[in-house]
This record gives C-alpha cells, sequence and structure tokens, in this order.
C-alpha cells in the first residue's frame, strides 16, 4: 500500500513545473512501462500489479529497480488515467544532446503544437517513418506529459524532442525547409530528393506562425477532394511523411 506522501509525490509529476523541478516524470500501462523497462533509460520506481511484477521481475531485478506492489484502485487514484490496471514507472528525464544537421536526413519540425494527444499521436507516426529527432517551438506541449507518453506508444523512447527556438534554429537549415501550407504544392507531385531536409506542421488553429514561414523554401499541401474543413495536425504529417518517405529516393 503507498503511503499518502508518495500518493502525492506521484500525482504531482502529472503538473509540468513539478516534473522539472524534480526532473522525473511518469509513465503508465503494461506495454509503456515494459518499453520503458527495456530501453537505455534510469527507472527509478516501478509500482505495479502483482501480475505485471510476475511478469518484468527479471527485467526489474537486473537493473535494481524499486518496485511495490499496489492495487488497480491504488494505480487509477495517483495515476493520470482511469483504465491503467497494470503499472505506473517513475524515470529520470534524461539530458538531450544538443541538435545537429545531418545530410539526407528528415526532421520534422513542430510549430506551437499544443494538444498532447495529437504531440504523442505524431511521434509514433515519426518513429513509424524512421524520423529520428523532431523540433519543438516553445509552445509546444511538453513531451513528458502524460498523454504525450501514452499515445506514443513507446516511441517517446526512439524519438528525440528538441524544444529550440524554432525559427532561429531553422534558418540555420543546411537544405529544404517545407511548411505545410494551404496553398503550397501538391505532396503528390513533389520530388523530395534523397538529401533530406525539415518538413514544418503548424499550430492546430493556427497554423505557421509567420516567423516560422519566413524561413520556408518550399511549402507542400494535401489536396483537398472532398469537404472536410481541415485534417488534424497528426494525420496530416501522417499524410506527408509517407509521401516524403516514397518520393525521397534519388
Amino acid at each position: 500500500m503507498l503511503s499518502k506522501a508518495k500518493a502525492r509525490w506521484i500525482k504531482s509529476l502529472q503538473v509540468k513545473k513539478y516534473r522539472l523541478a524534480e526532473q522525473r516524470f511518469t509513465v503508465e500501462g503494461a506495454k509503456s512501462v515494459a518499453e520503458l523497462l527495456a530501453s537505455s533509460l534510469k527507472v527509478e520506481w516501478v509500482i505495479g500489479t502483482r501480475s505485471f511484477l510476475d511478469d518484468h521481475a527479471d527485467l526489474l531485478r537486473n537493473r535494481s529497480i524499486q518496485f511495490d506492489e499496489v492495487t488497480p484502485e491504488e494505480l487509477q487514484s495517483v495515476g493520470a488515467f482511469q483504465t491503467n490496471d497494470a503499472a505506473l514507472a517513475v524515470a529520470v528525464i534524461p539530458a538531450t544532446e544538443p541538435f545537429t544537421w545531418h545530410r539526407g536526413e528528415w526532421v520534422l519540425a513542430l510549430d506551437d503544437i499544443r494538444d498532447p494527444g495529437n504531440l504523442g499521436t505524431m511521434l509514433r507516426i515519426a518513429d513509424w517513418y524512421g524520423i529520428r529527432h523532431v523540433l519543438a517551438s516553445a509552445g509546444t506541449a511538453d513531451l513528458y506529459n502524460s498523454k504525450v507518453i501514452t499515445a506514443s506508444m513507446g516511441s517517446f523512447l526512439r524519438v528525440t524532442v528538441h524544444y529550440v527556438d524554432l525559427a532561429a534554429v531553422l534558418r540555420s537549415a543546411p537544405g529544404k525547409v517545407l511548411g505545410a501550407m494551404l496553398n503550397g504544392t501538391s505532396v503528390y507531385d513533389y520530388s523530395f530528393g534523397p538529401d533530406g531536409g525539415v518538413i514544418v506542421i503548424g499550430n492546430e488553429a493556427h497554423g505557421v506562425s509567420p516567423e516560422v514561414q519566413a524561413t520556408f523554401n518550399g511549402s507542400l499541401t494535401i489536396p483537398r477532394v472532398g469537404q472536410a474543413e481541415s485534417l488534424n495536425a497528426a494525420v496530416a504529417t501522417a499524410i506527408l511523411l509517407d509521401n516524403m518517405t516514397r518520393n525521397s529516393r534519388p
């Protein structure tokens, strides 16, 4: 059984300022916690049901991780999700290396993506298409928000998010900086080429900021066939990255 003090501390990590102060974050759910345990990140503590702890006993012992058995009701009382009936882990926020450009590599840039679920899904999509680095403006949702972690389905472990002055970094880009816009070149007709570059996705409601638009040397659009007003940012990301992957060969 968790003490009230420990329960309060875990719940405090749902708030960004406390995550930053403690340099800790939580991961919830059987699959996500299992992936975390198999990663190189420093995991300090796992609370879980007897079934979960038994299934992952070797990993917990091999990494000398503190663990405590709790009930599903206790998990749900301290976590962000009411459907978690397996485990919750507390991990150390890792240091992020400064971003550097690499020829031939495509990077995803996110300008003020505020919805945590969207950000997590976009990381999952980026991971699927082999994107290793994401540039994010200061206004973009916090990577370690529980909704981001859960929506990423473990992809936060494989895709590095760099919070940067987005316009300044994009101005230093050595190649293509392509913005997702309503009046760009059709993504179906664009030849991405083998040299890599950046695809920029803007805010769900307001699009890309003028300052970031000023860094573009090209723009892309997803042609509309029906009557829908717009596409979800994560859906648009998937379409753009899919076409980039298929059309970036020499």
